[in-house]
């Protein structure tokens, strides 16, 4: 007896001439089998401009979210900004005006006891209190383990409404810190702070100290041109990439790298990119035989 009402699925047609309303109603009539066939649908999307590049790339990052855990993209340790207690606020107060950020993990004695969030804002009691308690300024630290799945680290981020989590080694180390922000740019992208460009800025920008922010995606031939150098871009297109290689990996925020006469930091990024860089001249830079050293040594940091 014939069906009087013919399947709409389409698995007899090769997937490469079925039409992007075939394969939707296709995944639609079926769990689908696997995320990658689920992204090639919306990669058919995009190309069939029935889906804009941001809306595919914050879905990818969905994806990506769920994947990734806590120490992925954690700021490492040896990056953390933080603040010793044993510090006066005259002491510590430049230093927070220095990195601009809005929160600062607390520690005592030692990096690996945190004892606390200290908020940037809580310091404007201190210009009007006669007598001010940093110990008592604290917000509670919140710790995670490194393997903590950044889709639920979201989750608790909004519902516990907190910004910022310290995370820890199997051992109750301190491993690092991670904020809401970085969890959130996974998803949405770059989001602006500090270091952003204005349009007009251009890729390269002075700063009164000397050195230079400089945008990731910046050309090797821009930035060859602006500071004399003569990077190759053989292999790589921008000077992100460039220093995206000499890791060998996707560095992370704080993260230093000397190419040549120059010294690079990651300003900012993510998991999948670099977005600035932070360049100077190298101390005894004239020194150089020209070979690059893959990591700058203590004598060199700010």
């Amino acid at each position: 007896m014939n069906d009087s009402y013919p399947s709409r699925r389409y698995t007899d047609k090769p997937p490469e001439k079925r039409t992007l309303l075939e394969r939707l109603t296709d995944f639609i009539s079926h769990e689908p089998e696997s995320r990658d066939e689920l992204l090639e649908v919306l990669q058919d999307a995009h190309e069939r401009n029935l889906l804009d590049a941001d809306s595919l790339s914050m879905i990818e990052g969905v994806f990506q979210v769920s994947e990734l855990c806590a120490r992925d993209i954690m700021i490492p340790r040896a990056q953390m900004d933080a603040i010793n207690i044993a510090e006066t606020p005259e002491q510590f107060i430049p230093f927070m005006l220095e990195k601009a950020h809005s929160r600062y993990p607390v520690f005592e004695s030692n990096r690996d006891n945190v004892i606390g969030v200290l908020l940037a804002k809580d310091l404007l009691r201190y210009y009007h209190e006669e007598e001010f308690d940093v110990r008592g300024m604290l917000r509670p630290a919140v710790f995670i383990p490194e393997s903590k799945r950044l889709n639920v680290l979201l989750h608790d981020f909004r519902v516990n409404r907190n910004h910022i989590a310290i995370v820890v080694d199997e051992y109750g180390g301190v491993a690092g810190l991670i904020t809401i922000e970085d969890v959130l740019e996974q998803i949405v992208g770059d989001i602006e702070d500090e270091y952003d460009f204005d349009e007009e800025a251009g890729n390269i920008i002075a700063t009164p100290d000397g050195r230079h922010r400089v945008r990731a995606l910046t050309g090797i031939e821009q930035f060859n041109e602006q500071f004399g150098t003569h990077y190759s871009d053989d292999e790589v297109d921008t000077i992100g990439g460039l220093v995206t290689h000499r890791f060998g990996r996707v560095p992370h925020r704080g993260e230093k790298v000397r190419i040549d006469e120059f010294l690079f930091e990651i300003l900012r990024g993510d998991a999948r990119q670099i977005h600035v860089l932070r360049v100077r001249r190298a101390p005894n830079a004239n020194l150089l035989d020209g070979n690059s050293r893959d990591h700058d040594n203590d004598d060199e940091r700010d």
